[in-house]
């Protein structure tokens, strides 16, 4: 086998069609085929079944299209870490995280970093949820992601950076706006503003809230923590949402931010194939981000989230 025949088979694997890699690839669908033939050929077991609306992974693919994701993830960096040193290039770190994520927690670091390593590029990638950042970064596609810190996660290393407790977000003429506290029983019934029910925070919050009894009604959902506070800005609804600053003080009078002691903080942090092995420039600017984070933040000293 190859490293081509790997690469389509991954491709196959998530594309879930052999023609959509066919036109990906500028070539045949007969010459997408004969990869994955090759390593079926080679293993003796198949590995994708074919049906009328696509393909899937057999059993025994699903586990070469792990190995295959992890393996071909640091093989790439590898390669383009070495292209750049022969290249004798600045460098350059790759980084997918949420659309609003930039301006919350890296805006200063950016531009300290720019300023410390005026050669290197940064490439940002938004991905739509911790999840799909998890998947560029086991692909090999980016060399740190910025999420929401969930459970271990295979091949994958996971460093918090901050705790950031949870506070309902109420227009100013709201009956709750002049506590200076709400209670998980306030939410008891509730109609929230929230986001999908598959993105990492909504599942912990979902999960603290059932915890302790509490079933709130989320009829409105946002793709992002900024657009679910504008809208109960905006006087359209509640949201239980982090605590970010950019939210904080003066600039908005019509909004009132009221905390949630009882609820666990939400943590945020990096994700990364391996510290040890992170390229320097990547590890600097990971550095960089977690050091204007504030005292908040957990030093990258500190043990990373165990994986199994």
């Amino acid at each position: 086998m190859t490293l081509d025949d790997l690469r389509v088979f991954a491709a196959v694997c998530r594309a879930g069609s052999l023609s959509a890699v066919a036109r990906d690839l500028d070539c045949s669908q007969s010459a997408v085929s004969q990869h994955v033939k090759r390593l079926e050929r080679e293993l003796g077991l198949t590995l994708i079944e074919r049906h009328p609306r696509g393909v899937v992974p057999t059993k025994a693919g699903r586990h070469l299209q792990t190995a295959v994701a992890t393996g071909l993830g640091g093989i790439d960096h590898a390669l383009r870490t070495l292209a750049e040193l022969a290249r004798g290039e600045g460098g350059s770190v790759r980084i997918t995280t949420g659309a609003t994520s930039i301006r919350h927690f890296m805006s200063a670091a950016v531009v300290d970093f720019r300023q410390r390593f005026p050669q290197v590029s940064l490439e940002f990638q938004t991905g739509v949820s911790s999840r799909n950042c998890l998947e560029a970064l086991t692909a090999g596609h980016v060399d740190l992601a910025w999420i929401t810190l969930g459970g271990p996660v295979r091949g994958i290393d996971q460093r918090p950076v901050v705790d950031l407790p949870w506070v309902l977000a109420v227009a100013a003429n709201d009956p709750l706006a002049a506590r200076d506290r709400v209670e998980p029983a306030d939410l008891q019934d509730a109609r929230l503003i929230g986001l999908p029910q598959n993105s990492v925070s909504r599942s912990q919050l979902d999960d603290w809230l059932g915890k302790s009894g509490i079933r709130p009604v989320f009829d409105t959902s946002v793709t992002d923590w900024d657009t679910a506070i504008l809208l109960a800005e905006l006087g359209l609804g509640q949201a239980v949402v982090p605590a970010l600053p950019e939210w904080q003080g003066p600039g908005h009078p019509g909004l009132r931010l009221l905390p949630l002691p009882d609820l666990p903080g939400l943590t945020v942090g990096w994700a990364l194939r391996d510290w040890d092995t992170l390229g320097p420039l990547a590890r600097a600017f990971a550095d960089t981000v977690a050091a204007h984070c504030g005292p908040a933040s957990t030093p990258f000293s500190s043990p990373p989230v165990a994986t199994p």
